[in-house]
């Protein structure tokens, strides 16, 4: 299992879920709850999914792809270290990650 640590927009809350090797980070952020719409159900077609990367943990991950980075110029709160969490596959390395959920982050879907 990989350890995800999921924080409040305000900073002032934390989620810690577990997901298997290979998930996303969408799928393991809806289980836990977090208020991840995921719209176009991982197909990066939205941005509903933003998330913020701790800068440490950032690095990390590999690089974003060209569609990615498209559709992240769309996510309200933007910031160098945004990420769709539908394009985050989890692994043994990733154990501990920590994401922000943004400021103007909605869960349409009422979870």
């Amino acid at each position: 299992m990989v350890r995800v640590r999921f924080v409040s927009a305000d900073g002032e809350q934390f989620r810690d879920a577990d997901g298997a090797a290979g998930e996303t980070l969408l799928t393991v952020g809806q289980i836990a709850d977090q208020p991840l719409e995921g719209t176009c159900e991982g197909q990066m077609a939205c941005s509903t999914c933003h998330v913020h990367v701790l800068p440490d943990w950032f690095e990390k991950l590999p690089r974003a792809s060209e569609s990615e980075e498209d559709m992240l110029d769309l996510a309200a709160s933007a910031t160098r270290y945004s990420r769709l969490s539908c394009q985050i596959l989890l692994t043994p390395a990733l154990d501990g990650l920590t994401v922000r959920i943004p400021p103007e982050s909605r869960n349409m879907q009422g979870r």
